[in-house]
């Protein structure tokens, strides 16, 4: 692993610092603005929070199986009689439970102990048809075991990415989350049935055995962390409009168009019934009078002080301001306005 890290690693974090960027230039240069997290996301990402949490707590030892061999700290070759002897000296009042009973004559050989060690004491203890001659019958009993964990992951990925709890930013990113949770589960299902289970035969002393049950169940813990939280990155980032952008359809912008106009519209219509209120009311029409006069009177002060004719007589010397470009543009104005010349000829 280290080898792969040092080799790989020089080559591959240049290439995802400038994905990294070019995502985060498109979002930036996209129409669509960054945006603080949406409420409905917040539910999936609480969803994915418990999730990884309950992930991180399941690999602590303390909610592990009991491993007799660590227990009581004994070789692979220890013999079945002095190994429970020891495991009930551990026990309450040293008396061996109901489940030690059984398991004492299901692990009298070494290909039972190996058994043990990959696929967990509850399996070897209470299979009732699993033969150490037929290693197989072991893994198609303990497969409901290990798709358990690996379903109600299942079903917390799809709360987390449903329409109805994230909206579609959650929606998005479904069949994502599915094909997250299904490779998982085949992932460990391929590792339990394809793997070694009679490794342990050569270890000679207790430190060198390879507990495969327990460090399975931390790997499951520290991958389904590990992919809860990057599918939690990924939602949180599209969800702002950080990265992974998708711009609007023509759809939605043609709603947010309307909603615009349709805003506009009301705004116009309030503007004419205050103007024509305004008119009518014979108070507020000479307050309104009374308002230009004082404003033509100010802005003819204005135009008359020295300061002002000199800027405005430089200005039309110097080129900067041209009247008949001024005349062209309020014409194209007023044109824009009112319609335009066709609406005139047809008035007229």
């Amino acid at each position: 692993l280290k080898t792969v890290v040092f080799t790989l690693g020089p080559l591959a974090l240049p290439r995802l610092v400038t994905y990294y960027r070019t995502y985060q230039a498109k979002a930036r240069s996209a129409p669509v603005p960054i945006q603080p997290v949406p409420s409905h996301v917040f539910r999936a990402l609480n969803i994915l929070f418990v999730t990884c949490l309950f992930a991180i707590i399941s690999t602590f030892p303390t909610f592990a199986p009991e491993n007799i061999f660590l227990l009581t700290s004994s070789r692979l070759q220890t013999p079945n009689d002095v190994l429970f002897t020891r495991l009930g000296y551990l026990r309450p009042n040293g008396i061996l439970t109901e489940a030690d009973e059984l398991l004492k004559p299901r692990i009298a050989s070494l290909d039972a102990r190996c058994l043990y060690l990959f696929y967990g004491p509850s399996v070897v203890t209470h299979c009732p048809f699993c033969v150490s001659d037929e290693p197989l019958s072991y893994f198609w009993y303990a497969l409901p075991m290990l798709l358990y964990p690996h379903i109600l992951h299942l079903f917390a990925l799809g709360a987390a990415t449903s329409s109805a709890v994230a909206g579609k930013e959650g929606n998005r990113w479904r069949t994502s989350a599915v094909m997250l949770g299904v490779g998982l589960a085949l992932a460990e299902c391929y590792m339990t049935g394809a793997g070694n289970w009679k490794l342990n035969l050569r270890a000679m002393r207790g430190e060198d055995l390879n507990h495969f049950h327990w460090n399975m169940r931390i790997w499951r813990g520290l991958g389904v962390a590990v992919g809860d939280t990057g599918l939690a990155g990924f939602l949180w980032a599209s969800s702002t409009n950080r990265l992974f952008v998708v711009p609007p359809t023509a759809a939605e912008r043609m709603e947010v168009a309307m909603k615009v106009l349709e805003n506009a519209r009301g705004r116009l219509g309030a503007l004419a019934i205050v103007r024509n209120v305004v008119v009518r009311d014979e108070g507020m029409r000479r307050r309104a009078e009374g308002y230009w006069k004082k404003e033509g009177q100010v802005m003819s002060e204005v135009m008359d002080e020295r300061e002002v004719v000199e800027g405005m007589r430089s200005a039309l010397s110097s080129g900067r301001i041209s009247v008949p470009k001024v005349e062209e543009e309020a014409k194209r104005y007023a044109d824009g306005i009112i319609g335009g010349p066709n609406v005139m000829q047809l008035q007229s």
